[in-house]
């Protein structure tokens, strides 16, 4: 475990949470890479809930403008098909070209060569820091299990 890691456990769910990125309520991931470009993936628990990736499309080229909550893509897993929505308004980037040549990555290592794509621009206010994504993570699981009051 990294030091930057922080350790989540719920039900039967477990994973290591990194803490030097942002967070959705949609379980996606953002990690500032560079001037303004964020890398956006999903969080092991949405690669648990898609189940094991069959196909993804990004329906974007580079340097077009998106909008906050736009779809750009989508992936196909076993157990779910889902929209990738943007989480910013800005500018798209790039597709992460190595998923096209093993979708695996994204469920082998979602936090690392696994991520999605790349935008330019200011992730929205729901984009959350670590101990915020770990609220989100135990609404959503008590949801799922009927605990939620």
């Amino acid at each position: 475990m990294v030091e930057s890691d922080r350790l989540y456990r719920r039900a039967a769910f477990s994973t290591r949470l990194r803490c030097d990125r942002l967070y959705t309520p949609s379980h996606a991931w953002l990690l500032l890479v560079g001037d303004g470009v964020w890398r956006v993936g999903y969080t092991k628990f949405a690669t648990r809930v898609l189940g094991e990736p069959v196909e993804y499309d990004i329906e974007l080229t580079p340097g077009a403008e998106v909008e906050r909550g736009q779809a750009v893509g989508w992936v196909e897993g076993f157990k779910a098909v889902t929209d990738l929505y943007c989480p910013m308004a800005g500018r798209f980037e790039r597709a992460n070209e190595a998923l096209t040549a093993d979708m695996t990555l994204l469920h082998r290592d979602p936090y690392g060569r696994g991520w999605l794509y790349e935008l330019c621009g200011s992730p929205g206010e729901d984009c959350v820091e670590v101990d915020g994504y770990v609220a989100v993570l135990d609404a959503t699981i008590d949801k799922m299990m009927g605990t939620q009051s």
